[in-house]
């Protein structure tokens, strides 16, 4: 019987560069998008999947993203007594319980394979997701939910995947298929970041996995790859050999990239539309922004 996942990593670590000068004091994990962190995204992700303990991978100066899973006792006092049920509600939705929560140091950026090495001792002998916070999927069942659905049925290991042009699949880990089942694919070999020409599909990993303990313990012997980081791709890989037990999932929805800003402007304008409160007046200024544009020319 396939062990349920009730465990999820959270790499945080990164010093979120692409965003200086906002990420110099404010960690890259709460910009928010549209009215909530990026990182709660990913949190309600995973609780909509079963998950009960949640592990950050931190570094130095993530301070302000731990304060933000902390109870505000003050802040819920004052809207207790003003009657702000509704904001009280969403409040308490950021809260995380006692013991729900713990938090790791990555005191070196290694890559991400390090990153979930580093909470490998929190993990022990269970199968644990990884969510990479700037991956936000939009999708009617949650992009995890969907994984863990299909993991009943297969256990192993599970990555999220999907098709991107032959152009970009050098700024991905990249899945070479051995058979496909549709929404599921089984995988003979992974490519971290192929050299352009040389990937050997389209169907690109991104930032959602199911691992099986014995991945971690590959991460033990994981030399550096691609771009001198330890990269979790190669450990994956390595069970491919060992178990023949990895596999792609096309997930349904869609995914913004934004650790870019291109990528980040681009969700902020889709949950914003999709958004009843908030579709009417954004849909009429993006309506006379393009009306402008097409006058100007």
């Amino acid at each position: 019987m396939t062990r349920k996942v009730t465990k999820a990593i959270f790499p945080v670590a990164g010093l979120g560069t692409r965003f200086l000068p906002a990420t110099k004091s404010v960690p890259k994990e709460i910009m928010t998008l549209v009215d909530r962190p990026l990182i709660q995204y990913a949190i309600d992700e995973a609780r909509a999947a079963g998950i009960k303990e949640f592990i950050f991978v931190t570094s130095r100066g993530k301070g302000a993203l731990e304060d933000y899973f902390d109870h505000a006792p003050q802040l819920e006092m004052e809207l207790a007594q003003k009657g702000k049920t509704e904001l009280l509600d969403t409040l308490k939705n950021t809260n995380m319980e006692s013991g729900a929560v713990a938090y790791v140091r990555q005191h070196k950026p290694k890559g991400l394979g390090h990153a979930v090495w580093c909470a490998r001792r929190l993990v022990g002998d269970e199968p644990v997701a990884v969510l990479l916070p700037d991956d936000v999927i939009a999708a009617e069942t949650p992009c995890l939910k969907q994984m863990v659905e299909a993991y009943a049925e297969t256990g192993g290991n599970m990555v999220a995947a999907m098709e991107v042009p032959a152009a970009k699949t050098s700024s991905y880990g990249v899945l070479d298929v051995a058979e496909d089942m549709g929404h599921m694919v089984s995988v003979k070999g992974m490519v971290e970041k192929p050299k352009p020409g040389t990937a050997p599909s389209n169907l690109a990993v991104i930032g959602r996995y199911i691992l099986a303990p014995q991945v971690l313990d590959n991460l033990d012997s994981t030399q550096a790859g691609a771009g001198g980081e330890i990269q979790l791709t190669d450990a994956i890989a390595k069970e491919i050999g060992a178990n023949n037990n990895v596999y792609g999932y096309r997930f349904r929805g869609q995914r913004f990239d934004c650790g870019s800003k291109a990528g980040f402007l681009q969700a902020t304008v889709s949950f914003g539309l999709a958004r009843e409160d908030l579709r009417d007046d954004l849909s009429q200024f993006l309506q006379d922004i393009a009306i402008s544009q097409q006058a100007a020319e």
